[in-house]
């Protein structure tokens, strides 16, 4: 996927303000019409034109694009890192446009037809209740296996009175429930937009997403470890000490074990009814012939059990 440099594509510098923003999609929207423009690619162009407004005349959406800086540059190779949108509070605001015109490069970051962080919808019509926020925070296995408090930092983004983009920031004590899940939503109401007309506020919805783990893998409630063994443990079997998110545990491995051969200790996954397990992947791990002796004993152990691995590959 290649990046899109919605500033250039508009013909205005990063520090515009949202007027500027306005008036130079209106003047390209005009240019690029495929109702009177004579351009060869101007549907194209009047398309490329409306998904950069789609983005930096929005608040959330611009402060959220900004951060990839001036270091990527249009046509460039791109890939958003994993939750890359973490710790940024949004509303909402639904689509000015067709969502199905935008790019591959826009559905990535923002989700498409009202799905993902940037296609929220506000609803209409006049309400009461103040509107609810979404943001999405990273918490760490443990906090989940354990359930904790921690504090969360939110950026806001809002337009200032010279109509640029700043990002307010707050920060929230949130219990984290134990057994959350990744893409689980924590629901902390009155933290949301003020209500219209003396009406309560709205609610702040959070979207649990998980830090990256050293050695542990969630799947749902369950979680994944890949277990480093000896040839000899796997041949002639042996018992293990092996971690969990509640402690460390002894593991017994049956003789024969192959690689990518899956255990279940059960009940060792994020709480729950039912907990989840825990999923013990044996990767068999061979050690180098570093001496002579180291090699010998190889080509003993070669000619005494020959095998050939390939066989069901006709080789």
């Amino acid at each position: 996927m290649k990046f899109k440099d919605y500033y250039s594509v508009l013909g205005v510098k990063r520090d515009a303000s949202q007027d500027d923003i306005k008036r130079a999609y209106r003047r390209l929207a005009r240019k690029y019409h495929p109702d009177v423009s004579k351009e060869p690619d101007a549907e194209a162009r009047f398309k490329e034109v409306g998904e950069a407004y789609e983005v930096l005349k929005d608040p959330e959406k611009s402060a959220a694009y900004d951060q990839f800086g001036e270091n990527w540059k249009a046509g460039q190779d791109f890939k958003p890192p994993p939750d890359w949108d973490a710790g940024f509070e949004f509303s909402g605001g639904g689509y000015t446009g067709g969502a199905q015109d935008y790019s591959d490069f826009f559905d990535t970051l923002f989700g498409r037809g009202g799905a993902g962080m940037g296609g929220r919808s506000r609803g209409g019509g006049f309400r009461m209740k103040g509107e609810d926020h979404h943001a999405k925070i990273l918490i760490n296995l443990e906090d989940a296996y354990h359930g904790s408090t921690r504090q969360v930092t939110l950026r806001a983004p809002e337009v200032d009175s010279s109509g640029h983009v700043v990002t307010r920031t707050r920060t929230l004590n949130v219990k984290i429930p134990k057994g959350v899940t990744e893409g689980q939503r924590i629901r902390l109401p009155g933290q949301g937009a003020p209500g219209i007309g003396g009406g309560p506020k709205g609610d702040l919805y959070l979207e649990v997403a998980f830090e990256p783990h050293p050695f542990f893998k969630p799947e749902g409630r369950d979680i994944y470890l890949d277990l480093p063994i000896t040839p000899w443990e796997a041949a002639l079997g042996a018992k293990v000490t092996v971690p969990t998110l509640g402690g460390k545990v002894g593991l017994k491995i049956p003789a024969g074990s192959q690689t990518d051969k899956k255990m279940r200790i059960k009940g060792k996954g994020l709480p729950g009814r039912p907990p989840g397990d825990e999923y013990v992947v044996l990767k068999i791990m061979t050690p180098e012939a570093r001496t002579q002796a180291d090699r010998e004993l190889y080509e003993k152990m070669a000619k005494q059990m020959p095998m050939n691995p390939r066989a069901h590959l006709g080789g």
